[in-house]
């Protein structure tokens, strides 16, 4: 930041978990990043405490909360909720949380009978540790989102470092962008208008009929132009890729030249390897939202595997947040 009063400055916090990713946040904004402690005890509880006064500053802690083999989304769920809190509790200023991957964000609404709604409760929770603002990224339901929380809230969207990603693969192609089903038919469009402004050329549109009843998918009509053309399906989150699969392998009977899948965030369950190995699919792009599982670079599809670096959009929607600008320009 420009400001020669380094109490003006934004602080930056992370669990040791989100270090690597935060770095990267704290580096676009030439600061460094906050010192803090994470204890362990031998009971399984820790102890998390900042190890530099925050008192009367502004505060973001940049953090994913996702699970992966060395902690559980509830554990570092856990731990981030005790950081903000001894953040406030230190005499922070302001408390933003930045949650690029915001976990169980598709539990939004009641699907049975007696089903929890636990994006709602998860809002509770933040704003019982008393932050100021929520920060996500590309949330599953943006709506919902904005429902769930009662303090101020921001979205951000990856779509931007997405298209400058394959905008040059994409020159003098006919192209259509796809939603996998017909809940992100919206999100691929909004992607699709993006696009248009930016290649220049019409960009068809086109999704995949998809029903989901418990553990069982079906469905796979085709609904829009993909024949000899370059096909993007757009979708928020690639967990299994049984999805992305799926609707790849749909495109191309359908007589799509080739398809790429994009997400912003890459879950990467255990199945998603081979499923995204698939000859239907040409290629992937998530952002590091969350960090990719290890081993997973070396799978069946590493080759077709782009990582796309939103530590730049992240860093930026920081800085204007704490000099009090519009993040509006920010997007794609």
């Amino acid at each position: 930041m420009n400001s020669p009063d380094t109490r003006s400055d934004p602080v930056i916090f992370s669990l040791n978990s989100g270090r690597a990713f935060a770095t990267r946040v704290s580096q676009h904004l030439s600061l460094p990043l906050g010192e803090h402690e994470e204890r362990e005890f031998e009971d399984g509880e820790h102890k998390i405490r900042p190890l530099q006064s925050v008192r009367n500053r502004d505060v973001y802690v940049v953090q994913s909360v996702y699970g992966d083999r060395q902690q559980s989304l509830n554990d570092r769920l856990v731990r981030l909720l005790f950081l903000l809190a001894v953040l406030r509790e230190n005499g922070a200023a302001r408390v933003t949380a930045v949650i690029p991957y915001l976990c169980y964000s598709r539990k939004e609404r009641k699907t049975k009978p007696r089903d929890p709604v636990t994006s709602r409760y998860l809002a509770q929770l933040f704003e019982a540790v008393g932050i100021d603002r929520m920060v996500t990224l590309d949330v599953h339901n943006h709506a919902a989102f904005q429902n769930a929380f009662r303090c101020h809230s921001e979205h951000l969207s990856a779509h931007g470092p997405l298209i400058d990603h394959f905008l040059p693969q994409l020159q003098g192609r006919s192209v259509t962008v796809a939603s996998p089903d017909i809940g992100g038919v919206k999100r691929a469009e909004q992607f699709r208008e993006a696009l248009v402004g930016r290649l220049g050329q019409p960009v068809a549109h086109a999704f995949m009929e998809k029903h989901r009843s418990k553990d069982l998918v079906t469905g796979s009509a085709v609904v829009g132009d993909v024949v000899d053309r370059t096909v993007l399906i757009v979708d928020d989150l690639i967990a299994g890729g049984g999805t992305m699969k799926r609707a790849a392998e749909a495109f191309r009977r359908q007589g799509a030249a080739e398809v790429f899948t994009l997400a912003t965030h890459g879950v990467f369950a255990t199945a998603a390897a081979e499923a995204l190995g698939s000859a239907a699919i040409s290629r992937v792009a998530v952002t590091n939202s969350i960090p990719l599982p290890p081993g997973l670079d070396t799978g069946p599809f590493q080759d077709r595997l782009a990582i796309i670096d939103i530590a730049p959009l992240v860093g930026e929607a920081i800085r204007r947040m704490h000099d009090g600008n519009s993040l509006t320009e920010l997007e794609p």
